[in-house]
């Protein structure tokens, strides 16, 4: 049976090091995250528990940890990264992934971005 319960992350920013340029690998940029996880709360409702839920404070440090410290080429693969990790947690069930950036173009634009969306393989 699939979560319909959702834990949200929104508006997290970063800076990293990531692009196909060179340039914006080096000089790095703002990068801005949300996630959002499913999974069961139903018990950490009953038992106003954190060992019965996903930890915010935990998942974040993970989103950080990825975006600080990897260097990616695409979004695509940035955002595939924090969804691996995100996954890592026993009660996240299934993620999405939004993960945006600032553009090095001439021109109006206020950020690109990419939304993923992964599930827990079964048996892991």
């Amino acid at each position: 049976m699939e979560a319909h319960d959702r834990l949200v992350l929104e508006g997290m920013r970063f800076f990293g090091h990531h692009g196909d340029l060179a340039a914006e690998r080096e000089l790095g940029s703002h990068v801005y995250v949300d996630v959002e996880l499913a999974a069961d709360l139903g018990a950490a409702a009953r038992s106003d528990s954190l060992a019965d839920t996903l930890d915010y404070v935990r998942c974040y440090g993970l989103v950080r940890d990825v975006v600080e410290r990897k260097q990616f080429h695409l979004l695509e693969a940035l955002a595939g990264a924090i969804a691996d990790a995100l996954l890592t947690e026993p009660r996240a069930e299934s993620v999405r992934v939004r993960v945006a950036k600032q553009p090095p173009l001439d021109g109006a634009i206020e950020r690109c971005a990419v939304v993923i969306d992964r599930r827990r393989e079964a048996g892991a």
